[in-house]
C-alpha cells in the first residue's frame, strides 16, 4: 500500500480525540485503504497529512495545516468546480481517487455533516466527460481461472462503466488469455487472487475483495443482469470474471442505481471472430504505428465517423473482425448500396452529426447524475430518428432494412423531455428554471404566485411615491431582512404611521407595510415551494427517462452500426476501394495497396496470387517494400471480415480464422529475452497455434543468429508450414536460397522486388544508381543491395566504399564489389566468420536429414537453440 494511502498516522494516534469531523475522515480513509480520499469542506476538497503532500506535490498546490484540539496537519485542497481536472492528474500520477462528499444540507445538520463517498475514480471506471476520450471504450478488466488455483480455463470479462457494454470471453492458456486482455487494451485491471503478481500489465492492476471471485457470489451478482447466468458464461472462469468485475464497479460507483445501464452481458467466442493478437495489431498498425502514435494508422484512415457512438462501433469492429461470412456479406451489401446512393449516404452522414454520445448520456442518467440539459442533448437525438428512418426508406440491403425497422424513437421518451423540460435549461437543477411552462399545474401556479409578488413590489415604489410625496423613497430587497422600503432621514417626518421600522441605517431608515410583509411571505413562500416542486419534477422525469435504459441503448448500437457502416462507405468512395470476394481457396489480389501508406506517398500497387501455391518466399533489398508488401495484404484480409470495401482494384479472399504476424525485431529486456530468443517465441506460437485457415506473414526469420543457424531454422519452418500446416503464407527473407524450395515444395512460389540499374553508377548522392521499382515479381532476386540501401541512407562514402572492398575481399572478386553474388545466399555472409567463409564443406547428408526430421514447432524455444547448438558444434568438429 502506498503510504499516502490509508488512516493518517498522526491522527490514528489520536483515537478517539479527534473532532467529530477528523474522525469521518480517518473512517473513510480506513475503509477505502487503496485510495486518496478527498473530503469535501465547503467548495473544497481536501486531504490531510501524507495524502496532502501527495495532493500538495502533483497537484501543485499549496500545502497549509488545520489546527485543532488535538494537534496541527498538513492540509492541502482543491476547488470542487476544478475538481475534474486535479481528479485526472492523481489518475495519471498512479492513484485511485474516492470522493468523500457532504451528503446532507449544512444548514440542517446537528453537529457534523455527514460525508460518504460517492464514487471511487480509477482508470478504469471513469465515468466523468471531463475524464473521457470522445469515441474511445474505457475498459476495466477482470481476469480468473476455472479452478481457482490458475490452470486450466482462463477468463477475462471487461466493462466500459461510462457506456455499459459489459463483456466475457475464455480462453484454454495464459498465453491465450493475456492476448484477449491485450485485445481489449484496458485501462485498470483487477485481478483473482490466484493470478497476484503472475502478470506484469500495461495499466493499474487493483487487488478486489477475494469473497466476489467465490463462484456462488458471482452468480448471484450476475443475476441482476442475466436472470439465469449459465445461459450466457460457458464456464466457471467467466463466472467468476465476469460476477467480481460487476462487484468491483458497483463498488466505485456507490450511488443507487449507479449501474443499472450495465443490462447485458456479451459473451465473445474466438470461434466468432478474426483473432488478431496485440502483435498482430502493433505489427499491422491497426490503432498505433511504430512510434507508439495513433496518427498514420489503419483506423487513422478509417474514422470519417460522425459521432461517437460510430466511432467505438468501428474500433470494436476493428478489433473483432468477423468469421462468420453470412454477417460479413450482410456488411460488405450494406456499404455497397450506400456507396452507390450517394445522396442516401451523405444525408444520413450529415443526420448523424446531430447524434449525440446517448450510450454515455444514458449512463449519466441511470447513475442519477444527469442535469436538464443532458435530458434535452437526448431528446435533440431522438428528435433526428424519424429523419433517418426516412432517409433510409428507399433502401434494399437487409442490414439497412433491419436497421431501419430497428430505429426506436421512444416518442414517448422523446414527449416527456420535451413537454417537461425548457429548451435552453441552466446546467445545476438546483436553479430553477428547468421545468416547462404547462408541464404542472401546481408548479405554474406557484411561479404565477412568486411573479404576480414581484410585479406588485416592483410598482410599490411608485405608488409609495406618489402617495406619501417622498421623491426619494425606494424599495430594495437583501437576502437578511428581505424587502424593505427606505427613506433618507431628512424625509422622515413624512413617513406615514403604518410604516414600521426594520432597520436603522447612518443616513436613512428602512420600513416595511403589513402588506409588503404580507406579500413578501407569499413570494418566497411560493419560491420555495417551485424550487422543491421543481427539483422533485426533475428527478421524477429523470426516472422515468431511466427506466427506458435498454430500448435507449438498442437505440444506441442500431445508430452506431449505421455510422460505421456509412463511414465505410464514405472512405470506399473517396479512397477508390472495391468490393472484395469472399469464400475463395487462397488470396488473389489485383492492384493491391497498403491503405495508410498510400495515404502519404505515391503508391505502386502490387498483385498476389496465393491459390495454388499458398506459401510466396519474398526476397528482395530492404527500401523494396517488402515488409509494406505483407502488411497490405493482411490488412485487405482484416478489412474483408470486418465487412468494409478494400484498396485493390479485385480482392478474391477466403475468411481466415487468424492473422499471424512475425515482423520486425524487439527486445524484451526486463523479461530477459534477447531479439532472437523472443523473435523463436513468437515463432513458436505461429507454428503451435495456425491452421490451414490462417494468414501467417513473416519477416527475416532466423536473422538473429548466425548465417548457418537462421537459414537452417528459416527452412525448417517454411517446410513445416508447408507440410504441417498449410496456412496461406507470405515469408520476406534476405536467405536467397530458399528461393530453391520454389523448385523443391509444390506449394511454395518465389516472389521478388525488382530493382533497376547499377549500384556502381550512382555519384554517392542517391541520384543515380539502383532504382528500387517497388513492383513484385516472379523468381528470386539476384541481390540483396544492403550496401546501396547504406549509401541511400546517407552513409559515409568513404564507410560504402570500404564495404564494397570487404565484400569483394570475400568472395574472391578482384574487382571492386557490387552487393551481387555468384552465389545465392553469399550476401548474408560476414567478412569475419571464418566458419562461413571460403570453400566451406557441404553440410553432411545425415545432418540435413536430422534436420528434416526436427519438429520445430514441437520445440520450446530454448530446446530448438539447444540442438542447433548440438549440430554446429558437430560442424565444427568436422571442419577441425
Amino acid at each position: 500500500m502506498d503510504a499516502a494511502l490509508g488512516p493518517p498516522a498522526a491522527m490514528a494516534d489520536h483515537g478517539d480525540d479527534l473532532t467529530p469531523m477528523m474522525t469521518q475522515y480517518v473512517e473513510l480513509c480506513e475503509r477505502y485503504d487503496d485510495a486518496l480520499v478527498l473530503f469535501q469542506m465547503g467548495d473544497f476538497y481536501e486531504a490531510f497529512c501524507e495524502a496532502a503532500e501527495v495532493v500538495s506535490r502533483e497537484l501543485e498546490v499549496a500545502l497549509t495545516q488545520r489546527e485543532d484540539s488535538t494537534g496541527t496537519y498538513p492540509m492541502a485542497g482543491v476547488p470542487i468546480r476544478s475538481a475534474a481536472s486535479s481528479v485526472e492528474t492523481l489518475l495519471d500520477a498512479g492513484y485511485r481517487v474516492a470522493v468523500a462528499e457532504q451528503v446532507e444540507d449544512a444548514e440542517e445538520a446537528t453537529g457534523v455533516v455527514d460525508r460518504a463517498v460517492t464514487r471511487v475514480v480509477t482508470p478504469g471506471t471513469v465515468v466523468e466527460d471531463e475524464l473521457l476520450a470522445p469515441g474511445s471504450a474505457n475498459y476495466v478488466a477482470c481476469l480468473a481461472s476455472a479452478t481457482g488455483e490458475g490452470e486450466g480455463t482462463y477468463a477475462v470479462a471487461v466493462v466500459d462503466v461510462s457506456t455499459g457494454e459489459f463483456r466475457v470471453t475464455s480462453a484454454d492458456s495464459r498465453e491465450g488469455i493475456r492476448d484477449e486482455l491485450d485485445r481489449f487494451a484496458p485501462k485498470e485491471a483487477v485481478l483473482a487472487p490466484e493470478f497476484d503478481g503472475d502478470f506484469d500489465l500495461d495499466c493499474m492492476v487493483t487487488p478486489h475483495d477475494p469473497d466476489a471471485f467465490e463462484v456462488e457470489a458471482a452468480r448471484e451478482r450476475l443475476e441482476s443482469v442475466a436472470s439465469r447466468p449459465e445461459a450466457v458464461v460457458e464456464n466457471d472462469a467467466e463466472l467468476r470474471a465476469a460476477g467480481a468485475l460487476l462487484a468491483y464497479a458497483a463498488h466505485t460507483q456507490t450511488a443507487d442505481g449507479a449501474l443499472d445501464h450495465v443490462t447485458r452481458l456479451t459473451r465473445d467466442d474466438p470461434r466468432d471472430r478474426l483473432e488478431l493478437d496485440a502483435t498482430a495489431l502493433r505489427s499491422l498498425g491497426v490503432f498505433e504505428n511504430p512510434s507508439g502514435s495513433d496518427d498514420h494508422t489503419l483506423l487513422d484512415v478509417l474514422d470519417e465517423t460522425s459521432c461517437a457512438l460510430g466511432r467505438r462501433t468501428l474500433v470494436r469492429w476493428l478489433r473483432r473482425p468477423l468469421r462468420d461470412r453470412e454477417r460479413i456479406e450482410a456488411r460488405l451489401d450494406a456499404v455497397a448500396e450506400l456507396t452507390h446512393a450517394s445522396l442516401v449516404r451523405e444525408e444520413l452522414r450529415d443526420l448523424l452529426r446531430d447524434v449525440y454520445d446517448i450510450e454515455r448520456l444514458v449512463g449519466t442518467v441511470s447513475r442519477r447524475r444527469a442535469n436538464a440539459r443532458d435530458l434535452r442533448a437526448l431528446k435533440a437525438t431522438l428528435d433526428v430518428v424519424p429523419k433517418i428512418r426516412e432517409t433510409l426508406s428507399e433502401t434494399d440491403s437487409a442490414l439497412l432494412a433491419d436497421s431501419r425497422a430497428d430505429l426506436d424513437g421512444l416518442d414517448d421518451v422523446r414527449g416527456l423531455i420535451g413537454r417537461a423540460i425548457r429548451e435552453e435549461p441552466p446546467t445545476e437543477i438546483t436553479e430553477g428554471g428547468v421545468i416547462a411552462r404547462g408541464f404542472d399545474d401546481d408548479l405554474d401556479e406557484l411561479r404565477t404566485n412568486a411573479r404576480e409578488g414581484r410585479e406588485w413590489v416592483e410598482g410599490l415604489e411608485e405608488r409609495e411615491r406618489e402617495r406619501t410625496g417622498i421623491d426619494s423613497l425606494s424599495v430594495g430587497h437583501n437576502e437578511v431582512h428581505g424587502f424593505y422600503i427606505e427613506v433618507t432621514n431628512p424625509n422622515l417626518d413624512a413617513v406615514p404611521e403604518e410604516y414600521t421600522r426594520r432597520q436603522t441605517l447612518k443616513n436613512s431608515e428602512r420600513f416595511y407595510t403589513p402588506e409588503l410583509k404580507r406579500r413578501e411571505d407569499e413570494i418566497l413562500g411560493a419560491s420555495e415551494r417551485a424550487d422543491a416542486r421543481e427539483h422533485r419534477l426533475f428527478r421524477e422525469v429523470r426516472e422515468e427517462v431511466a427506466g427506458e435504459t435498454e430500448r435507449l441503448q438498442a437505440l444506441a448500437d442500431t445508430l452506431a452500426a449505421l455510422d460505421t457502416l456509412a463511414t465505410l462507405a464514405h472512405v470506399a468512395v473517396e479512397n477508390r476501394y472495391t468490393r472484395p470476394e469472399l469464400d475463395h481457396d487462397g488470396v488473389a489480389i489485383r492492384d493491391g495497396r497498403h491503405p495508410v501508406v498510400e495515404r502519404g506517398t505515391e503508391f505502386v500497387p502490387n498483385d498476389v496470387d496465393l491459390r495454388e501455391e499458398r506459401f510466396a518466399v519474398i526476397t528482395g533489398p530492404n527500401m523494396s517494400g517488402k515488409s509494406t508488401y505483407m502488411r497490405q495484404v493482411a490488412l485487405i484480409q482484416l478489412l474483408a471480415q470486418v465487412g468494409s470495401f478494400v484498396p485493390a482494384s479485385e480482392a478474391k479472399l477466403p475468411v481466415v480464422d487468424r492473422i499471424f504476424t512475425r515482423i520486425g525485431a524487439s527486445d524484451d529486456i526486463a523479461g530477459g529475452e534477447s531479439t532472437f530468443m523472443r523473435e523463436m517465441t513468437e515463432l513458436t506460437a505461429v507454428l503451435h497455434d495456425a491452421t490451414r485457415d490462417s494468414l501467417v506473414l513473416l519477416d527475416e526469420v532466423g536473422r538473429g543468429t548466425s548465417t548457418t543457424d537462421g537459414e537452417a531454422i528459416a527452412r525448417a519452418v517454411t517446410e513445416f508450414i508447408h507440410d504441417e500446416v498449410g496456412a496461406t503464407t507470405l515469408f520476406a527473407t534476405h536467405y536467397h536460397d530458399l528461393a530453391r524450395l520454389g523448385d523443391e515444395l509444390d506449394g511454395v512460389r518465389t516472389l521478388h522486388f525488382a530493382v533497376e540499374g547499377d549500384p556502381d553508377a550512382g555519384d554517392g548522392t542517391g541520384s543515380d544508381g539502383v532504382t528500387f521499382l517497388h513492383t513484385v515479381a516472379e523468381g528470386s532476386a539476384s541481390a540483396s543491395y544492403g550496401i546501396e540501401v547504406a549509401r541511400l541512407a546517407g552513409v559515409p562514402e568513404s564507410v560504402v566504399e570500404r564495404s564494397r572492398d570487404l565484400v569483394a575481399r570475400e568472395t574472391g572478386s578482384s574487382e571492386p564489389a557490387t552487393d551481387e553474388t555468384d552465389e545465392p545466399g553469399e550476401e548474408q555472409r560476414s567478412a569475419g566468420d571464418e566458419s562461413e567463409a571460403g570453400d566451406e564443406a557441404a553440410i553432411p547428408p545425415e545432418a540435413v536429414a536430422e534436420l528434416r526430421e526436427l519438429r520445430v514447432a514441437e520445440l520450446t524455444p530454448v530446446e530448438a537453440l539447444v540442438r542447433l547448438d548440438t549440430l554446429k558444434r558437430r560442424f565444427d568438429d568436422q571442419d577441425n
